[in-house]
């Protein structure tokens, strides 16, 4: 049916069929209302995607009568659609796109499958997992990809500014997924939102011991009752500077003797070689072998290595009277003592597998004392030389 569309029009229509009855204006072709049973009654337009009698017909919905679409505001935005029609815009198939267009929950899903479970360590892994679950997806998951706007990154790290190393991990993650986003053809090239949100501050936790400290620490040691291999897995720590992950996955087959070395096949920073010391070769000359158990550490479970040395850690460093100290500072303490002792930051990098210089950098203020100690050694002998040095006489 044919007829100028007007609110009292629209308002009378009913479905004729009891199913749907559909009005179409006179005034401009194309431009229709919908009555379906149960009441709604929705302004839609038609248009042809393409010229000639092949291409397909199209319809979209504009919106429903009422609030806030009437007839002469649904027919100008007919107009305006017919308009971009007509310079070859397709608006119900773009509708349609957007509709199935990826969120960032699609990104980070195949970010995780692709990416990071494919080329990434499980620690890894399971940490970008972490960030996404419970700090990013509930955020911005539902969010299509396209319109992740610079606005909803700084909100985001905005919101995290109490934990600013968790804030800035966030902005990293994201930019990272951001940008493998721009890689896959799903974001225009230069698009990245998180571009010049700035970093907040961090300032990295040192707990350095003391020689006093240490000794406390070997007393309590000494007087642990449990496994043996918490001990000894302390021990090592403080012996090589090594990262935890390092000393509990050591397997025997890993170490020489004669050289003084473990070469690990994997670490945070890939293939390693772990320098043994002496002290460090006496602990492992003394730990007992379990017959099926390729691990230096062992755990409970046969065949297994220990699994969490934080727990008997605890104990220990309250017997030492140390309950701020963290496992990770033993490797503080062992990069601390290098560094004070004048030893070469660029050696003790390489000595603890950083692979930047920068991380190992945090040391140097340690490293003052035997620079001034040297730089008075030298000035001294010179000034011995030169012989005593005259006073200055005071001019009257």
């Amino acid at each position: 049916m044919k007829t100028r569309i007007t609110k009292r029009i629209v308002d009378s229509l009913t479905p004729s069929d009891g199913t749907e009855t559909i009005l179409w204006d006179i005034d401009l072709a194309g431009f229709g209302c919908r009555a379906r049973r149960g009441g709604a009654k929705t302004y839609f337009v038609s248009y042809r995607a393409g010229k000639g009698r092949a291409a397909p017909m199209r319809k979209l919905t504009i919106g429903r009568h009422g609030n806030p679409w009437t007839p002469d505001q649904a027919r100008e935005e007919a107009r305006r659609i017919l308009a971009d029609v007509a310079h070859g815009a397709d608006p119900a198939a773009e509708r349609e796109a957007a509709k199935k267009a990826e969120t960032l929950a699609d990104l980070a899903a195949r970010f995780m499958a692709e990416h990071v479970n494919a080329k990434r360590k499980s620690r890894t892994s399971a940490e970008y997992g972490r960030l996404l679950d419970k700090l990013i997806l509930p955020v911005l998951g539902a969010r299509k990809l396209a319109d992740v706007s610079r606005a909803d990154v700084s909100r985001l790290h905005y919101a995290l500014r109490d934990t600013p190393y968790q804030a800035n991990r966030v902005l990293a993650l994201l930019s990272k997924m951001m940008n493998l986003a721009e890689a896959w053809g799903l974001r225009p090239n230069g698009s990245n939102p998180c571009a010049h949100v700035e970093r907040y501050a961090e300032h990295h936790r040192e707990r350095l011991l003391s020689a006093e400290e240490l000794a406390r620490l070997g007393d309590a040691i000494r007087a642990y009752s449990g496994s043996p291999f918490v001990p000894a897995a302390i021990r090592l720590l403080l012996f090589t500077g090594a990262r935890l992950s390092e000393i509990l996955g050591l397997q025997w087959d890993w170490i020489d003797f004669q050289r003084g070395e473990a070469r690990l096949p994997d670490s945070k920073t890939g293939r390693k070689t772990l320098h043994l010391p002496a002290p460090a070769l006496a602990v492992l000359s003394d730990l007992p072998r379990l017959e099926g158990n390729p691990y230096v550490i062992a755990g409970q479970v046969k065949g297994a290595r220990l699994v969490n040395l934080e727990k008997p850690w605890r104990v220990i460093r309250a017997a030492a009277g140390l309950p701020d100290a963290r496992l990770h500072d033993l490797r503080h303490a062992f990069a601390s003592i290098g560094a004070a002792a004048g030893d070469s930051l660029l050696v003790l990098g390489k000595v603890l597998g950083h692979t930047q210089a920068a991380t190992t950098q945090r040391y140097a203020h340690l490293a003052a004392d035997p620079v001034k100690a040297t730089a008075g050694r030298i000035a001294g002998k010179i000034a011995d030389a030169l012989g005593p040095t005259p006073r200055t006489s005071s001019i009257a």
